[in-house]
């Protein structure tokens, strides 16, 4: 149905929405002017515009898979009009409309990088934290020591811990602290994610290695509100509120966000190290519930400033603050001996600045700066001495008595109170030009600046005073040439990087001056070094909806805070001879689709891959049976390969019906002490499937039920490396295969504002293993409430 027509005032634009009856956006619809073979797809708002329109007479065609497809005559003057459509439901086959325009995933994916687009619209109204979204991505493995709130770190194509960079829009998200994290920020909060493997654009300079995910928040000029509430087993709850309110003469625009997350995280484990000791040091194994993890997290972010304003398309300055509470039952193993009353707490608080603007100056110059700078404090606590058993009680000798540790602490190493202090600051600024419909050139810089302070207030005030600081800078510089030729067929993007990192040690000491007096003196250990890299990527539409991609990178990482300092709080002890890793990364694979056969559409996508790595970064490479080490150190594991390949496929029916599969096959090998061994602790074969359909106008009219179901399959792989040909024994390292399905339903009332949804996870209580073995969650039952209003 046509609504409106009406001049706007900018020169032969034609803009508007398409939505359903209901008044639902409808995303990714087709609008073509037919005469011009010109077109483009609605955005997630289902908003369109076509620029440059020469004056005449036109039809536009509207489309969309399941509704009917109108169609408008038009005629276009020298002012710009808007058309806005409502379509109806339609059962009838539609009329095939072939269109230029692409939507933003598609475009993000067709660019030459192997590189995955998340839309998290969809999740946000389900039980699903954000890990879980990333884990059903192609090539994308999840390795989480627990549950909510526990480690977690991203292992792409095989490159794992931090040679992944994270990113929140742009910025490294370790810049705000542990209290801040895709733990803890809900998917209602991001617009889509980015996953990029292997290679790395410029524009998110970075010490990448094995990929980045960025995480790209809401930036919407539009008013709306969302709310939702989460509460399921071991008494989980999740809570989360965001908003934004714009006025539309000025421009001046309040957003604001809130999260809320509490686990309790008792859930029942089991195995090797499961056991309760007896009289005579008889060990039984017993399945237990863990008893000293809850988790808990707050944390917010409140920006004001103006959108779409002739200055700015974008200026805020903001204020992010969070905070968070984590108790620790083991070390990085599960350990026969758990800890009781060891825990963590963290915060932040970080004031921000984003500016945003296209066509600056001129046309074609686009300019973007996002910056913070702010305080983050970390606290280790463990003052009890006590001995305790996986029942929660306190463990007994051989003899029978309840013992306690020598070193009067759960964690070796003795009673702490330890604080970390740290001053970070982190700048991401980039400058663009188009210089016409072809050639682009682009300029990128990210520093990053951590102030670190150590102190414990169990130690005395002279230990104190002899506590060191630790400074790290960090400055990355990216320079890019992007090509668009043949119609539009080739995407090219070449790129270079210059890594800079400054790490200073200082530390107090005794000497003794000419006088022969003790004086307090600071010793100074400086390290300043300099890295080139460079790569390309380059996209070449074969046929219609048949694409070529291929990418490659010399990629540096350069060894982290916690990998030179060490991190009490992580378990990991300071190595301050680590050298940076680096790696020649190759990608080559197809895009086919997205094809529409009347209501059918799909997608498929594959990816070869291989990564050549020197000086890999990562734990040692276990010699030894014993692994019950508590600490942690990271080392320069050796030179290595890793090659293999993923695939993807989408398709969706009458946009009901929706199924989704992907698989991801890979080696990595490293050269230990000359010998070429497999990495440990690293799954190679990973499967994830799933599917959903929609039931429409159950119970009531425009409403729609979704059912969900979600598959996980991780091959059986070993946490410890063999130890030589005798294979006698080496079964009680190994990671069993395993298999987890997630069921789930959400009801959408009338007005879409409204939103239920109930998911079960791991439906079957199966056994499921992560890092260095350490179990996460069984079946669990998880009820949440969502309600939003786009418009005011």
């Amino acid at each position: 149905m046509f609504l409106a027509v009406q001049g706007q005032g900018e020169l032969r634009t034609i803009s508007g929405t398409v939505q359903d009856t209901s008044g639902k956006p409808l995303p990714y619809a087709s609008v073509l002017i037919k005469e011009l073979k010109l077109g483009v797809l609605t955005d997630d708002n289902g908003f369109y515009t076509i620029k440059n329109v020469p004056k005449g007479k036109y039809r536009l065609a509207i489309s969309f898979i399941g509704y009917g497809t109108q169609v408008l005559p038009f005629e276009m003057e020298d002012s710009g009009i808007s058309i806005n459509f409502t379509l109806q439901e339609s059962t009838e086959n539609l009329n095939e409309v072939t269109i230029n325009g692409k939507s933003n995933e598609t475009k993000l994916e067709t660019k030459g990088f192997a590189v995955s687009a998340i839309n998290t619209e969809e999740a946000s109204l389900r039980n699903i934290q954000t890990n879980e979204l990333l884990n059903t991505t192609v090539g994308v493995k999840i390795r989480q020591n627990g549950g909510l709130g526990s480690d977690v770190t991203y292992s792409l194509n095989g490159l794992s811990g931090n040679s992944v960079r994270i990113f929140i829009d742009g910025i490294p998200i370790s810049t705000y602290g542990n209290s801040f994290n895709l733990n803890s920020i809900p998917p209602s909060m991001i617009k889509n994610i980015e996953v990029y493997k292997g290679v790395v654009p410029g524009h998110l300079a970075d010490d990448a290695l094995g990929g980045a995910i960025n995480i790209v928040l809401h930036n919407d000029a539009k008013t709306n509100f969302n709310a939702s509430v989460s509460y399921g087993s071991f008494n989980t709850l999740q809570a989360s509120v965001n908003g934004l309110y714009r006025f539309d003469k000025s421009g001046f625009t309040v957003k604001a966000s809130l999260f809320h997350n509490y686990s309790d995280n008792d859930y029942k484990v089991s195995g090797r190290s499961v056991v309760v000791t007896g009289l005579g040091g008889i060990q039984t194994p017993i399945t237990a519930r863990r008893f000293n993890d809850a988790y808990r997290s707050t944390g917010g972010r409140a920006e004001i400033g103006f959108t779409d304003v002739e200055w700015a398309d974008q200026f805020f300055l903001g204020i992010t603050g969070s905070d968070d509470y984590k108790e620790v039952q083991h070390g990085a193993f599960m350990t026969i001996t758990p800890y009781k009353d060891r825990f963590l707490e963290s915060d932040a608080l970080l004031g921000s600045i984003n500016y945003q603007k296209k066509n600056l100056f001129t046309e074609g110059l686009d300019v973007n700066v996002n910056g913070l700078y702010g305080k983050r404090n970390r606290a280790v606590n463990d003052t009890v001495s006590w001995a305790y058993s996986w029942t929660g009680e306190r463990a007994i000798d051989f003899r029978g008595d309840e013992y306690q540790y020598t070193w009067r602490s759960q964690q070796e190493g003795g009673p702490t109170l330890a604080k970390i202090k740290r001053n970070v600051a982190s700048i991401r600024s980039g400058v663009s030009y188009a210089i016409n419909d072809q050639h682009k050139i682009s300029a990128n810089h990210v520093y990053s600046g951590i102030d670190r302070e150590d102190s414990d207030e169990l130690q005395s005030v002279l230990e104190n005073t002899f506590v060191g600081t630790r400074d790290l800078n960090k400055n990355i510089y990216s320079l890019t040439y992007e090509l668009t030729a043949f119609d539009e067929k080739l995407n090219t993007s070449l790129f270079v990087k210059h890594y800079q990192q400054k790490t200073t040690s200082v530390d107090p000491a005794i000497e003794s001056d000419e006088n022969g007096n003790d004086v307090i003196v600071d010793e100074v250990v400086s390290s300043n070094k300099n890295y080139d890299g460079y790569g390309f990527a380059a996209s070449y539409e074969i046929l219609p909806n048949i694409t070529l991609l291929t990418s490659a990178e010399k990629a540096i990482r350069l060894p982290n805070e916690t990998e030179i300092f060490g991190n009490d709080g992580d378990n990991v002890v300071a190595n301050s001879s680590i050298d940076p890793e680096s790696s020649n990364n190759y990608n080559l694979g197809f895009r086919f689709g997205n094809f529409n056969i009347k209501k059918h559409a799909f997608t498929i996508s594959t990816n070869v891959f291989t990564r050549n790595i020197k000086d890999r970064i990562g734990l040692p490479i276990e010699t030894s049976l014993n692994v019950d080490d508590e600490l942690i150190i990271y080392v320069n594991q050796g030179s290595g390969t890793s090659k293999g390949f993923d695939a993807q496929l989408n398709y969706s029916y009458n946009n009901n019906f929706g199924l989704n599969f992907n698989i991801s096959k890979f080696d990595l090998k490293i050269e230990n002490q000359g010998i070429e061994i497999d990495v440990p602790n690293t799954p190679f074969f990973t499967m994830n499937g799933g599917f959903r359909y929609s039931f429409k106008n159950l119970i009531q009219k425009k409403s729609r039920l979704n059912a969900f179901y979600n598959v996980y399959f991780t091959d059986e792989f070993s946490f410890l490396t063999a130890q030589g040909s005798n294979t006698v024994g080496n079964e009680f390292f190994e990671v069993p295969q395993q298999l987890s399905q997630d069921i789930g339903l959400s009801y959408a009332f009338p007005d879409n504002r409204f939103v239920v949804s109930f998911d079960v996870k791991n439906i079957f209580d199966e056994p499921v293993y992560d890092n260095l073995s350490v179990q996460k969650p069984g079946r669990a039952f998880y009820l949440k409430l969502n309600y939003a209003i786009n418009k005011f």
